[in-house]
């Protein structure tokens, strides 16, 4: 039953998540930690790092490593396939519209008005990881005192390497593991 409730919840991510990996985030939040209660906001934080810092798209990505955290790898295996079933189809479909009827104006301008509901869903998604890492809460009733300073410290120096050195991402993880793990361990 387990298997079939991974299957369709991901597929309904899959068919819900316009606008790329990024913008499934907060559908697999508020399906997995909110909704059914599979994983714990900590969890859904580590399972995003995971998914990150792999190759690959983090859709993808974050439905097998969420799936393999509720079922084994079986579920890791339902869940990626659940996801990426809506996006195959569809695609296969609009590009047969796109290439039929590209020129239409509703169909540009209906393209043109998903953009910033896409930026919104990014942001949304960048706003609950930013908290849950630096006040382990998604909202934003916090209190300075929870401010997780070495997470805050690695949050800029990553931001800095990214922006100003021009770091890669692979890069950028790996240096934010190994500070991370030097700091954590001796504070």
């Amino acid at each position: 039953m387990i298997y079939w409730q991974l299957f369709i919840t991901f597929m309904k991510i899959g068919a819900l998540s316009f606008g790329g990996g990024l913008a499934v985030l907060p559908l697999i939040e508020e399906e997995l930690v909110q909704n059914l209660s599979w994983l714990s906001l900590e969890e859904f934080v580590d399972v995003l790092t995971l998914s990150e810092m792999t190759p690959g798209p983090i859709a993808i990505n974050a439905a097998t490593a969420a799936g393999n955290n509720v079922a084994g790898v079986t579920g890791g295996i339902v869940a990626t396939i659940g996801v990426v079933l809506p996006s195959l189809l569809i695609v296969m479909v609009l590009a047969y519209i796109y290439f039929k009827y590209r020129n239409l104006s509703l169909f540009q301008g209906a393209i043109a008005g998903l953009r910033p509901a896409v930026v919104a869903l990014i942001a949304s998604a960048g706003v609950t990881i930013f908290m849950t890492a630096l006040f382990n809460t998604s909202s934003f009733d916090v209190n300075l005192a929870d401010l997780n300073l070495i997470n805050l410290a690695i949050f800029f120096l990553a931001l800095y390497g990214l922006r100003k050195i021009k770091l890669t991402t692979i890069q950028t993880i790996i240096l934010s593991g190994l500070v991370g793990g030097i700091l954590f361990s001796i504070l």
